[in-house]
C-alpha cells in the first residue's frame, strides 16, 4: 500500500456550507472535508487534492464532465492506491454511471463520494462516506468504478458505479438495481456481498477492454411511463431527436392502448421521422405481459441493464457514433445482471 489517495473535488453539496434557509458552494484552498476525517480517523493517510470544478452537480454540462474526466486521466495511477470524487448527490447517478463506462478498464479503485446534507449540518454522512471510501480503497487489490453512500440507518453500501440509480425521491437514498450492493464497510472493513448477481474479486482484477464510446450527445429525449401519459404531445416539429428513451414500468410495460397514451402510435411517428426508439429497462428472463408483446422486436431494447445505465450507454453511442444497440449490448463494467 502507498498510503496515498488523490482527492478531486468537483463541489456539489459536500463541497458546500448551509447558509440560513440556503445552500451554497465554499471557496475553499484546503479542504474542510480532509480537514474533518483526519480529526476523526487518524490513520497517516496522505491526500493530494485537485479542483478541476466547484459547481453544483445539477447545473452539469457535458464540457464539465469532460473536464472530471480530464483530471481523472491525468492522474499518475502508480502513485495512489484509488481516486476520490466528491460529487453532488443530483446527479451522482449519471457521472458515476457514466465513468463506470469511459474508466472500465482503469487498475486503481475510484470512489465517488457525495453527501445529502453539507459538512457543518450535524445530519450530514459526507465525512464517514469518504471514510468509508478510504477503507475500501485500503481493502481491495482490482481497479474500476464505485461509490460509497450511506443511507439512513444503514451501513454505509460501496456500489457498482454501473449498478447505481437513480435517488429516491425526497429522501435522496441511493440503492444498487434489485438493492444488491457490491458490499459494506462495518468498523472501518469492507465486506462484500456474496450474491451470485456481483462480480467475484477474481474477476475484478481481469484486465478489461477499453470502452470506445467516450463523447457525449445530448440529441436525445426522454419519457418516463406513467397513468395516462398523452404521447401526442411528443412532436419534433421545430427540433428533432436523434434518439428517444422511454422508460418502462417495473414489469417491462408501457400503455399500448387507446389513442393519445397509446406508445405504438407514438412509435409509428417516431419511425417514420427516422428516430431511433430504445426502451428500458427490460428483463430478459421475465415474462412477457400481453401489452408488451413485439415492443422489444419493433424498438431498440436495453436489457438486464438500469434505465440510468442505458442512457449513458444511448448518449455515448449517439455522441461517438457507435451502434446504438451493439452500446447496450456491451458489457464494460458488469452493468449487466446476467
Amino acid at each position: 500500500m502507498k498510503n496515498r489517495i488523490c482527492v478531486i473535488f468537483t463541489g456539489g453539496t459536500i463541497g458546500s456550507r448551509a447558509l440560513g434557509d440556503k445552500v451554497d458552494l465554499r471557496h475553499e484552498e484546503k479542504s474542510f472535508l480532509i480537514e474533518l476525517y483526519n480529526s476523526r480517523y487518524p490513520a497517516g493517510i496522505e491526500f493530494d487534492e485537485l479542483r478541476p470544478l466547484n459547481i453544483l452537480s445539477e447545473n452539469i454540462q457535458p464540457s464539465d464532465l469532460e473536464i472530471m474526466a480530464d483530471c481523472v486521466r491525468g492522474v499518475d495511477k502508480s502513485r495512489y492506491d484509488g481516486i476520490i470524487i466528491t460529487h453532488g448527490t443530483d446527479t451522482l447517478c449519471f457521472t458515476a454511471n457514466l465513468f463506470s463506462q469511459i474508466f472500465c478498464d482503469i487498475e486503481i479503485p475510484v470512489v465517488f463520494v457525495s453527501a445529502l446534507y453539507p459538512l457543518d449540518d450535524n445530519r450530514s454522512k459526507g465525512v464517514e462516506n469518504f471514510a468509508n471510501a478510504v477503507a475500501f480503497i485500503k481493502s481491495v487489490d482490482f481497479g474500476g468504478i464505485f461509490v460509497s453512500f450511506e443511507n439512513h440507518g444503514e451501513n454505509c453500501k460501496i456500489h457498482l458505479a454501473s449498478r447505481l440509480i437513480a435517488a429516491t425521491e425526497i429522501s435522496g437514498e441511493y440503492y444498487s438495481i434489485l438493492n444488491v450492493p457490491f458490499g459494506k464497510v462495518c468498523g472501518g472493513k469492507f465486506i462484500y456481498n456474496e450474491n451470485p448477481l456481483n462480480p467475484t474479486f477474481a474477476q475484478l482484477r481481469e484486465k478489461r477492454k477499453p470502452c470506445a464510446a467516450k463523447k457525449l450527445c445530448m440529441d436525445m429525449v426522454t419519457i418516463q411511463a406513467h397513468s395516462l401519459l398523452n404521447f401526442d404531445f411528443y412532436r419534433f416539429t421545430e427540433v428533432k431527436p436523434k434518439a428517444v428513451m422511454v422508460q418502462l414500468y417495473h414489469s417491462g410495460t408501457v400503455c399500448t392502448e387507446g389513442k393519445e397514451a397509446n406508445f405504438k402510435n407514438f412509435l409509428k411517428y417516431c419511425k417514420n421521422l427516422g428516430i431511433e426508439v430504445v426502451i428500458a429497462p427490460v428483463d430478459s428472463r421475465a415474462r412477457t405481459y400481453g401489452s408488451a408483446v413485439g415492443l422489444t422486436e419493433a424498438c431498440t431494447t436495453a436489457y438486464d441493464i438500469s434505465f440510468e445505465m442505458a442512457t449513458v450507454k444511448v448518449l455515448l453511442a449517439l455522441g461517438s457514433d457507435k451502434n446504438i444497440e451493439e452500446e447496450l449490448k456491451t458489457n464494460h463494467f458488469f452493468e449487466k445482471l446476467y
